[in-house]
């Protein structure tokens, strides 16, 4: 072998084997992380790198291309149902985080929903990336954009609306709405590449009713009224429609019309418990691309029937 297939080697080896990342290797070898990329593309071209998927893997992606397809997705991702007690929610936090951090670049502004998924999502996406990402909340409440105990590295920029997330009432949505600071950042989430939101069941571990934004009371009157979960906190029916509240009224968020109006909207849900709000998501076209487990996916490939 000569040089370039030498070092073609060794970079495919670092990259795909020792798990190294680009900058790593580009350390390690004294060339340029630019260098690293160019040659593990050709390394693919030329069969230095060669990749066999496994039949259930095609399996796998048969159920992607059947979920984009009923629902009319632009792309989805879908990841292995974790084994029974392991954390669905931190499962597709990481997937998500990993699914964004290839598709984002360094000058790019990204839109982040509330909840407990998204801020895990945030704090995954601030410590493995290399450069700065910039980060545009689409909600109040100011806590779960910030990051965890655990993040030793918050590799991010935020850009949050200074406020609740619900608010005593419509009137002080009005008046909030109007201040500058407010003002600017909802004028910033049009600016965005990629909008990632989460989606809420009506289950007793929903983050607005575990943190007392929302009350056990609040949600049954919402189940009353037709809600089969949220999406950025706008409680929404079996059909996507938007359920008509007190709470709606006091809600500081990004509107649904606004989210409809984005491109590349991400979901990110997964779990019994939220089949039917994601169904009602994606029934109301609030998103384009969705990120979910296999037995979801499964379950809303699945025929089609009311909730």
């Amino acid at each position: 072998m000569d040089y370039e297939e030498i070092l073609a080697v060794k970079t495919a080896w670092y990259y795909y084997m020792e798990n190294m990342t680009q900058q790593q290797i580009s350390e390690k070898l004294g060339v340029s992380r630019i260098r690293v990329m160019k040659i593990l593309e050709k390394a693919k071209k030329d069969g230095i790198i060669q990749f066999k998927i496994r039949q259930d893997g095609e399996q796998h992606m048969q159920v992607e291309r059947q979920l984009a397809d009923k629902w009319g997705l632009k792309d989805t991702f879908v990841v292995p149902t974790p084994h029974m007690g392991e954390n669905l929610n931190e499962t597709i936090a990481k997937a998500a985080a990993m699914y964004i951090s290839h598709r984002i670049s360094e000058n790019c502004f990204i839109n982040m929903g509330y909840g407990d998924t998204l801020s895990k999502i945030l704090n995954h996406l601030a410590t493995m990336n290399e450069f700065t990402v910039s980060v545009v909340s689409l909600t109040g409440g100011v806590s779960y954009y910030l990051p965890n105990a655990q993040s030793h590295t918050f590799n991010a920029k935020l850009y949050l609306i200074p406020t609740p997330l619900l608010v005593s009432s419509k009137e002080m949505v009005s008046a909030m709405r109007e201040e500058p600071s407010v003002r600017e950042i909802f004028r910033m989430v049009r600016l965005a590449s990629m909008t990632l939101v989460g989606i809420g069941g009506m289950g007793d571990d929903a983050t607005v009713l575990e943190n007392g934004i929302l009350s056990k009371n609040d949600f049954l009157y919402l189940s009353m009224k037709g809600a089969v979960g949220d999406v950025l906190s706008h409680f929404i029916d079996k059909d996507g429609v938007p359920v008509q509240t007190h709470v709606e009224d006091r809600l500081i968020s990004t509107s649904l019309k606004t989210l409809r109006e984005l491109d590349n909207v991400v979901g990110v849900a997964a779990g019994a418990s939220k089949v039917d709000a994601i169904r009602a998501a994606l029934r109301g076209k609030y998103i384009d691309i969705l990120i979910t487990d296999e037995e979801t996916a499964l379950r809303l490939i699945e025929e089609d029937n009311s909730v």
